[in-house]
């Protein structure tokens, strides 16, 4: 089959060709995730957190050594995801210079994806020694429904 009887020899053909062929360090640079999702990716990775479930309550417990609870932020998006956000500062020391600095510093983040049966209006959130506990609340079980009996009348 002769490619020419469809008139793909045209030099408009080539041009659209050449136009559509990205070069890969430009599709690397249009799909390349924002600074705002490495942050948050890494800050949510560095943050471990224990869950556990009581008769209640759901209970989220995270370490938080040398961090005040004026920096710890714990609020309610979207109606049922529960996001724990913070920053950890290291303190000016000009006193002497650091030799070693492993103490991981910086923000800080964790998103949890409540169930259905979590209570929003009911949370509460503690930092005693260095360690947040967030408890949530769990709604009451729906009651079942009675059964509904409807009159047959006489037409």
């Amino acid at each position: 089959m002769d490619v020419r009887m469809f008139g793909l020899e045209n030099p408009m053909f080539a041009t659209l060709q050449h136009l559509m062929d990205i070069p890969d360090e430009v599709e690397k640079a249009i799909n390349a995730p924002t600074r705002t999702y490495v942050r948050d990716a890494k800050a949510m990775a560095s943050t471990p957190a224990d869950v556990k479930e009581l008769p209640s309550s759901y209970v989220f417990v995270i370490d938080m050594p040398g961090v005040k609870s004026g920096e710890i932020k714990v609020h309610v998006e979207d109606d049922n995801m529960l996001i724990i956000s913070g920053e950890r500062k290291r303190e000016e020391d000009k006193e002497g210079k650091y030799l070693r600095m492993e103490r991981r510093m910086g923000k800080f983040m964790r998103k949890f994806s409540l169930p259905d049966n979590a209570n929003t209006d009911a949370i509460s959130a503690v930092c005693q020694d260095g360690v947040l506990s967030v408890t949530v609340q769990k709604l009451p079980p729906p009651e079942p429904k009675k059964p509904k009996t409807i009159e047959v009348k006489v037409a």
